[in-house]
Formats: structure tokens, C-alpha cells, sequence
């Protein structure tokens, strides 16, 4: 693997420092809410994860698009990175909502309609990582995780407006919708947007190192492919 770009280990350092700098903002820049107390500070962490988790599926459907107009391996090394760091996030935004809901509903979980469609959305992504690795013809896997991140980049949308679409205990955080909107001071608000771009910093940082880490898989594969086709030639003459 050919070492790191300086820019990308200017990322490294960034992210962490972006990342300490949320904490900070979250635990004593955002004031205490009266009625949820400290629990609610994991809510600047919630969003910020769901964010890049929700976007970096987004990201994945497009790219998967770009492969099948262009036929280009390259594009299914992106929507697979893509793809596994969004789980990441994503799964940490499932369980950093249990640990809100838990004093905030008196439970760590309920099938209302956005920890519904959290959930679907996780499984759906997961069972693609899994299908994947049945296929060994690069081509044909990259085919079929072409149009199973086109697809399921389909639940994207409609777990975003499922509070809104649907009666629902969850709180929404931006406009109105069916549940109460979630009231936020100025420096609440501030704290959520800082925490949004420090993670998603952090999602490129991860995503580039992952793309790296996919490039070298490749050629890995390639040398094991080719070995096997050599000693198959030489053992059939």
C-alpha cells in the first residue's frame, strides 16, 4: 500500500481535534436540558452519526450509478467504502439512541417508525456486505453491488420522513412534523452544527483511508487470480 498523502494525514490529525472539540462543546459549551438533563447531550453525537451514516449511503447510490454507465472497477471500490463507513455511523446512531431513549421513554427500544426504518435500513446494508462476499467474479459483484445500493438507497428518504409522515414519539429536529419539534437554543444549535461537520470531516478522513485499503484488496485479489490462472496453465501442459 503506498504510503499516505500529507493532506490525508493533515485529515488525521483535524478529525481527531474536530472531534475533541465537539465533546468539549457538548458537555460544557450547550447548556443543560431541564427536562432530559445530561442524557441529552448525547443527542449532538445522534445527529452528527446519522448525518454521514444517511449521506454516505446517499453517496454510494450515485456512485453506484457512475458504475454502470462507466463500467469502472474503481467506482465499486468508492460505493463499498462508502457503504461499509456509513454502516459504522450508522449503527453507532442506533445505539446512541437507546441510550437517549432509555431515561428519555423509559426504554432502550421501540418499533416506532423511525427506529423501525433505522433498523431496516441497517439490515438492508448489512445483508449487501454479506451477498457480496458469495460473488468471486469482480465484474458480476460489482454489478449486483451496483444496483443493491441503487435500491436500497431508496430507504434513505423514507427513513428520514418517517417522523414526519407518521405519528411518532421521536422528536424532530428540523421543521415541523407529526411529533413535537425539539426546541434548541442558539448554542445548542451551534454545538449540533459544529458536531454535523466535524463528523462529516471525520467521514472523509475514514472514507479516504477505506478507498485506500479497497485499491490495495484489488490488487492483492488481481495477484492471486492471475498466480492461480499461471499454476492452472502450467499444470495443464
Amino acid at each position: 500500500m503506498s504510503p499516505q498523502s500529507r493532506v490525508l494525514k493533515v485529515l488525521n490529525v483535524i478529525s481527531a481535534v474536530l472531534v475533541l472539540a465537539a465533546f468539549l462543546m457538548a458537555m460544557f459549551y450547550a447548556p443543560l436540558e431541564k427536562v432530559m438533563g445530561e442524557v441529552q447531550r448525547v443527542f449532538y453525537f445522534h445527529v452528527a452519526t446519522a448525518w454521514v451514516g444517511m449521506l454516505g449511503f446517499i453517496a454510494a447510490a450515485v456512485v453506484s450509478i457512475i458504475y454502470l454507465r462507466t463500467q469502472d472497477l474503481k467506482w465499486d471500490i468508492i460505493g463499498l467504502a462508502a457503504v461499509e463507513i456509513s454502516l459504522i455511523f450508522f449503527g453507532i446512531t442506533i445505539v446512541l439512541g437507546s441510550i437517549w431513549a432509555r431515561p428519555a421513554w423509559g426504554t432502550w427500544w421501540t418499533w416506532e417508525p423511525r427506529l423501525t426504518t433505522a433498523a431496516i435500513l441497517e439490515m438492508v446494508y448489512l445483508a449487501y456486505l454479506l451477498l457480496r462476499q458469495g460473488i468471486d467474479d469482480p465484474e458480476r459483484r460489482a454489478r449486483f453491488g451496483a444496483v443493491y445500493t441503487l435500491l436500497g438507497g431508496l430507504s434513505v428518504p423514507l427513513t428520514f420522513v418517517s417522523i414526519r409522515l407518521f405519528r411518532t414519539i421521536h422528536p424532530v429536529i428540523i421543521g415541523n412534523g407529526g411529533s413535537e419539534t425539539m426546541a434548541m437554543t442558539g448554542s445548542m444549535v451551534a454545538t449540533m452544527l459544529f458536531s454535523i461537520a466535524a463528523f462529516s470531516v471525520v467521514f472523509v478522513t475514514l472514507f479516504w483511508h477505506r478507498i485506500r485499503l479497497g485499491q490495495f484488496s484489488n490488487k492483492v485479489e488481481y495477484l492471486k487470480m492471475k498466480a492461480s490462472l499461471t499454476e492452472f496453465t502450467g499444470t495443464t501442459h
